[in-house]
Formats: structure tokens, sequence, C-alpha cells
């Protein structure tokens, strides 16, 4: 029924898996209806489970058809006459005998939608239909089935001229995108998942919508106090258990392969081999050679070929989710319904009509459920298990590309005939050698250049420090001693010198390791490792002189008690170990690795913390702590080993 083959959206008549039939919309929930009173008496009721399948049945056939109609007149109408442009010959092939096939099945349409009238005769009377259209049918696709495969052909040819394709694929796509096109056409609620603003799920509400949702809000919470039984129904409860399972490994699959394509695409930036690694000797060049090779073909293939076996499909398969997740939240609402209907029912022993609908469209929606999922979540997992068995096949293929490419270069290494535990061995030993030499080379550079005991404030930070003084107290705050970059949500970057209050030592899942603080504009995680108790550095006030230590008390802290630093003695040559920016006149800045000649080991009021230097001519004051003697050249140094 498909009758033009030019790129078109698939025209179905087949029931489509989860696509809710129209009486089981919820027309309570986009505009107010009526009640029609008591029915006669119980037989609606009770009215038999295989019935109702038979009327959801019947009103989906029409509701398809007309669907599939409406398609077809926009085949015929809209897209035809925009396509002027092909030769006449080339639309009779494309769309055939369309026409013809609209006037039949407009016929059968019609015919179809007068059965509405008499529903004790309905399901006979549209069998009588199907055979009495039977000829007509027959004959008008006998002939479009006869042209089919010369549609094709014809559509092959235009795949072959790019500008042309384009340009008949737009005009398609411009008469879908149409709104007007679709103002008469058939809607169904429930096959697809609307994303709407705030504003349109607003606008959405009326008296009607309201009071329908607070009916259901209250069953809700009768149940969970106890006041009301709630149903149960094991069958469909294993179901949604095994489904939210499904979508929860698929979830996670995707944010597992999401980061790994971050991961691989930050790797394929990185090219080590394209600088000077003053490493002499053949190995060196081998090893350029071989990873400038695997960086412009064998990664760059693999991450096209992850994203369109792997990463596409995981995102089709997502999307496919969201209509099983609709009906199932809708399901919940129409069975806060039925058991409030059910409720009324042992009460009063009646019902209105649009309660006895309200029933039946809970009773058919679960039904369909039942029988979908099981066949839903089978065909999921075996999708899911295809994706994961692509994903190995394709770090297998991977491996043996690397391995291949890498064979001749592995000759010419000076260790390619060694047996596998020797060269193990030998790695090992390089590695322990390289890890003594990087131990020593820390415990010499933590004795050489010790870690400030005080920071001074960033620029303009005081009178944030003196709010988060004033609310969390002096033990409560901490310092940033190094640059921290937040890698989660609710982590904080932060720069070096950064003052932040501590809320919690460790966060919601116990890890001690990730205390929670308050910048005083934000609150976030940060390493616990990157934090040390605030010492308070001397206020301008303090290094001019100008202020008496009954003034002091206004400013952040009382004096501190002199910290232990290293000595750093008068008049002598010592190397700046952090960069410093003046503050003010009477500090002078300072660049890492700068010559320093201390003046006084000490300000004024004989704090050892702050020292007087001479820097380019310019004396001022910096931390004692950012100063340390040169150090002496280390007795060891890097080699490979042989």
């Amino acid at each position: 029924r498909q009758h033009v083959p030019v790129e078109l959206p698939e025209v179905s008549r087949d029931v489509f898996v989860f696509s809710e039939p129209a009486d089981m919309t919820d027309h309570g929930d986009d505009e107010p209806s009526s009640s029609t009173g008591s029915p006669n008496g119980e037989g609606r009721v009770s009215e038999d489970k295989s019935l109702l399948h038979q009327k959801l049945a019947v009103r989906e056939l029409i509701d398809t058809e007309v669907s599939y109609l409406h398609m077809l007149q926009l085949c015929a109408s809209d897209i035809r006459s925009h396509l002027q442009q092909l030769p006449q010959g080339d639309l009779d092939v494309l769309f055939s005998n369309i026409d013809d096939i609209i006037k039949v099945n407009s016929r059968l349409l019609h015919d179809l939608q007068e059965t509405a009238s008499r529903e004790e005769e309905q399901v006979q009377l549209i069998g009588n239909l199907f055979l009495e259209f039977q000829e007509d049918l027959e004959q008008v696709y006998k002939v479009y089935c006869a042209n089919y495969e010369q549609a094709l052909l014809l559509v092959e040819t235009y795949r072959k001229e790019p500008e042309l394709q384009q340009e008949i694929q737009s005009v398609i796509e411009a008469v879908l995108c149409d709104p007007d096109i679709w103002e008469e056409g058939p809607t169904s609620k429930y096959t697809k998942v609307e994303q709407l603003s705030l504003r349109e799920r607003l606008a959405r509400i009326n008296t009607h919508t309201l009071s329908k949702k607070t009916t259901r809000l209250s069953q809700l919470l009768k149940q969970e106090a106890g006041l009301v039984s709630k149903t149960e129904d094991k069958e469909f409860d294993d179901l949604e258990e095994r489904f939210h399972w499904v979508s929860l490994c698929v979830t996670e699959l995707k944010n597992n392969v999401a980061a790994y394509l971050d991961n691989l695409e930050a790797f394929l930036r990185f090219r080590p081999q394209e600088y000077d690694l003053d490493i002499p000797g053949a190995p060196v060049v081998q090893y350029r050679y071989l990873a400038r090779d695997l960086q412009l073909q064998a990664f760059p293939e693999f991450k096209q070929r992850l994203e369109g076996l792997v990463w596409q499909p995981l995102c089709s398969l997502t999307k496919t989710l969201a209509g099983p997740q609709n009906l199932i939240k809708k399901r919940l609402d129409k069975l806060l319904d039925f058991e409030r209907v059910e409720e009324k029912l042992l009460e009063v022993g009646s019902m209105t009509y649009e309660e006895e609908m309200a029933r039946h469209t809970y009773q058919a929606l679960n039904s369909l459920l039942v029988a979908e999922l099981p066949q839903f979540n089978q065909l999921a997992m075996q999708w899911l298990g295809q994706i994961l068995c692509t994903f190995v096949t394709l770090q297998r293929d991977l491996a043996e590309q690397v391995l291949q490419r890498a064979e001749g270069t592995l000759a010419q290494l000076p260790h390619h005939h060694m047996a596998e535990p020797a060269f193990r061995k030998l790695v090992e030993d390089a590695l322990g050698q390289a890890g003594h030499q990087l131990r020593s080379f820390q415990e010499n550079f933590e004795k050489v250049l010790p870690p400030p005991t005080a920071q001074p404030l960033l620029p303009g930070a005081e009178r944030q420090v003196q709010a988060l003084l004033s609310k969390y107290g002096l033990g409560k705050l901490y310092q940033v001693t190094s640059n921290i970059s937040g890698a989660g949500a609710l982590d904080l970057t932060l720069p070096r010198g950064h003052i932040v209050a501590l809320l919690q030592n460790k966060d919601t899942k116990g890890n001690s390791g990730r205390w929670l603080v308050d910048t005083g504009g934000h609150r976030g995680y940060v390493p616990a490792g990157k934090l040390e108790l605030y010492r308070v550095v001397p206020s301008e006030e303090d290094l001019r002189g100008q202020t008496s230590p009954h003034e002091n008390s206004r400013h952040l802290t009382p004096e501190p008690t002199p910290a232990p630093v290293p000595s750093v003695p008068t008049m002598t040559q010592v190397v700046a170990v952090y960069p410093f920016a003046a503050r003010s006149s009477h500090e002078v800045s300072l660049q890492a690795g700068q010559r320093v000649t201390v003046l006084e080991a000490q300000d004024k009021k004989g704090n050892p913390e702050w020292s007087l230097v001479e820097v380019n001519g310019q004396r001022g004051y910096v931390p004692s702590s950012f100063l340390a003697r040169a150090p002496s050249p280390a007795p060891w140094g890097w080699s490979l080993p042989s």
C-alpha cells in the first residue's frame, strides 16, 4: 500500500504495537465531558472481555483506514502537485493508479463508518463489506502491484542525480511539515511522546482536567495511608519490573558509550608522536611511525564504526522505550480511576456511562500491556544483546588491526627476540626503577619546596570571607591549596587561594574524600585533600603599621600565632617558589623561579610569615612561605633501560 516510493514514510494498515485505539484515549484529560446518567441494569457492567476487545478492534480498523486514506490523498493532491518539474510519464509511473485506489477506499471507509449505527451486527456487516469490495480492491491493487517494480527502478535513477533527489525530498518534507496538512488528519493520543513546553501544558488545564487529577491524587493518598485497598496485579508488576530493568540497562550502556566516545575523542586529539620526545634511538622513530599510522587510519575508522553500529542503535532503542513508558504511566492513572469506580460500584451498585468507559479503558489498556510487554521486553533484550556483541566485535577487530599494523614495527624493536616472561620482567624492572626515581624526586621536592602555611587572599575576596566568617565562624573556614576543576554536576571549580566554609565532611554516599562546602554564593563538593584550615595573613593596615592592636580586632581574625616556617636569613639570595601578585604599594609581585633578595625575614611586628624583599630594584612584602633556597642538583637522573 505504499503508493509513492520516493522516500515517503511507510503507511501500514497493521495495528502498531503500543498504539492505543481511539476508544482508549483519555478525553477527560484534554476537554470537558459530561455524564449521561446510569445505564440500564447490570448488562453493561458485566460485559464480556472478548466483546470489549472486538469493539476496540473494529474502532482501530476504522481509525487506521481513515489515516491510510488521508495519507493517500496527501500523496495524490499535495505531493504530486508539487512535483510538476518531473516528466508526466515519470509521475504516472510513480503514482500509478492512486486516484482509483482513493475512490475505492473512500467508498469502503464510508460503508465501514455506516456500520457503527448497527453495533450488534457490526462485525458481521464488516465481514460482508470486505467480501463485497473484494473484486474492486483486487482490481485496483493488481494494477498498482504490476507497476511497483518499475516505480522502484525510477526512484533508483533519481538517486543517481543528487540535485534532483534533493529537490524531490525537499518537496516531500515541505508538504509533510505543513501544519495545515494535518489539521483535519487523524490523531492518536499515545502513539508518540509529546514534548510540550510549560506554557502548552498549562494551556491544556481546565476545570474538568483539574478535578480528574485531584481525584486521582486523593485516591493515591488514601491507598498510601491504608484507608482503601490497592489492586494487586502480580503478572503486570513482574512485567513492569522487567521493563524497568531493561530501560535501566539501556540507559546505563548509553551513558557508558557516551563517556567512551568522549574519551576516544580526547585520545585522538592527543598526538605525542608529533612532538620531539628528546629520546634518541630507533625505537622512538618506529613508535612515532606506528602511532601516526594508527592515529590517522585505525582509530578514526574504529570511532566511525562505533558511532554507526553501537551509538546510533542505542539511541534508537532509547527512543523505542518511550512508548511503553508512556503507556505504563497512563495505566497507573487509569488504574486509579478504575479503583474509584469499583468502590462506588460496591457502595451504590451502579455507575454512570462515563465511569463505565473509564473502567473498560483500564481493562483494555491493562490487557494490551500484559499481552505486548513480554514480547517487547524480549525484543529489547535481543536488541541490547546485539549491540553489546557488536561493541565487543569492534574492540576485537581494532585489536587485530593494531597488531597487524604493528607486526613490521615490532620486528625492528631491540627486544622483539625476547620471550614473553623475560619481556614482562624487563618492563616491570624498568617501571620499578622509574617509580623509585619519581619517589626520590618527590621526597627531595617536598624537602626543598615546602607548601605555604598561609596564603594571601584573592583580590576582592575580603568581603566574601567576612560574610563566611560571620555566618560560620573561623573554625569552619578552609582555603583551597591548588586549583580545583569540578568534574560532576555538583562539583565546584575553584581557584587556588579561595576561601570556603565547611558544611559536611563527607558526601551523600559517606565518602570522606569529598566535602560539601559553601563559597558564599554556591554550594557543592570539593576534594578534601585540596583544603587546609584557613590561616589569616596580615592585612594592609598591619603592613603599613597604621593600626593599633586594639583596632586589629575589627579585621577578620585576631593576630595569628606564628606558624613554623622555613628560616630565611637576612640579605640572602633565594628563589620564589610560587607566583605572588601584589595587592598594595607595600607588597611586591613575584614570578615562580625568580631570584629574590631577602632584606628582613619578618614584618614590622616581628611576624615571620611575611618577609621584606627586593626584586628588580623594587622593595615590598611577600609571604615567607613562597620563598626557598635554590635546590642543589639531584645526584640522580633519568635514563632509559638498555
